[in-house]
């Protein structure tokens, strides 16, 4: 899995962990030097003309936002669930990407909780229609796992093929992966890939193509050619494409994924959660800090 998550969560957290608490309490030191202090209200002052600080608020109230309407609808054992998937994802590594990427154990749970909010958010604010359905339906392949053989000549692999079009069975195909498999990651578990389906987006789409035409037992006829070489590609199992109706609920989890990938559908849900929020910015030099989503704040509370 690519680590794009890591870096959306490590902003979120960033921001999360720049507190404003105490800005009130003006006349409270936050550090001193020689030649001067510097004050909790010249460190406000500072921090709500920066981008970064401007950016620390708007999480902050959506955050608080998001808690109060949909809080309710993702438990901790939900979140935990979560985290432990990509820990054991990442295994014995899983401390060092974390710190890579400016996290911690506990910031990385609240990006991930805060996630789970504005999934919720999104659900609660915008249905997926019969019409939205059909269009997944059109590019939909249901999840498949395959096993294949890496190698940088053209003749090689039709070579394997040749070999497999005699014998074509699992064990064949494990001596042949081990033998001359150029992907070090799988060559040595008969070449085969996590399962994956039409949604993946870190194998090649050439590959993904070729494979989901394949039936159970099947491999490929002819090299199948991405940038990393030749692949021959044999089908472990291909439950088969079936009905929309029988893979409504998947089909409808994937319009979800995908709108919240897309930030003109997100930044319209953030705009109902905020105006349902009812917020006032009391701070005048921070009136309009929310007015990509709600408008000006002249006009509202």
């Amino acid at each position: 899995m690519k680590k794009k998550w890591l870096a959306a969560a490590a902003g979120l957290v960033l921001a999360l962990s720049m507190t404003l608490a105490g800005c009130s309490a003006g006349g409270k030191t936050v550090a001193t030097l020689k030649g001067g202090k510097i004050t909790q209200e010249q460190y406000y002052d500072e921090m709500k003309k920066s981008s970064a600080g401007k950016q620390t608020l708007q999480t902050m109230i959506l955050t608080k936002a998001l808690e109060n309407q949909y809080g309710s609808k993702v438990s901790s054992k939900k979140v935990d669930k979560e985290y432990n998937k990509y820990k054991s994802q990442y295994g014995s590594s899983f401390s060092a990407v974390l710190e890579q990427n400016s996290l911690t154990k506990s910031s990385f749970k609240k990006s991930i909780r805060l996630n789970m909010l504005e999934e919720a958010a999104l659900k609660a604010n915008k249905k997926v229609t019969n019409a939205d359905l059909k269009k997944q339906w059109k590019s939909y392949e249901p999840k498949v796992q395959v096993q294949h053989i890496l190698v940088s000549k053209k003749s090689t692999a039709e070579t394997i093929i040749k070999d497999l079009q005699a014998n074509n069975t699992e064990a064949e195909f494990k001596k042949l992966a081990k033998k001359y498999s150029t992907d070090t990651g799988t060559k040595n578990d008969a070449g085969k890939l996590s399962a994956f389906d039409s949604t993946d987006t870190s194998l090649d789409s050439t590959f993904k193509k070729a494979a989901f035409k394949l039936k159970t037992g099947e491999i490929t006829t002819t090299p199948v050619k991405t940038q990393y070489g030749y692949h021959v590609i044999r089908m472990i199992k291909n439950p088969g494409k079936g009905t929309m109706a029988s893979h409504k609920a998947e089909l409808t989890q994937q319009v979800y994924d995908g709108w919240m990938q897309d930030s003109t559908v997100m930044n319209s849900v953030v705009s109902k959660v905020l105006k349902k929020a009812n917020v006032s910015i009391k701070d005048s030099d921070l009136k309009n800090i929310l007015s990509d989503y709600v408008g000006s704040s002249s006009s509202s509370k």
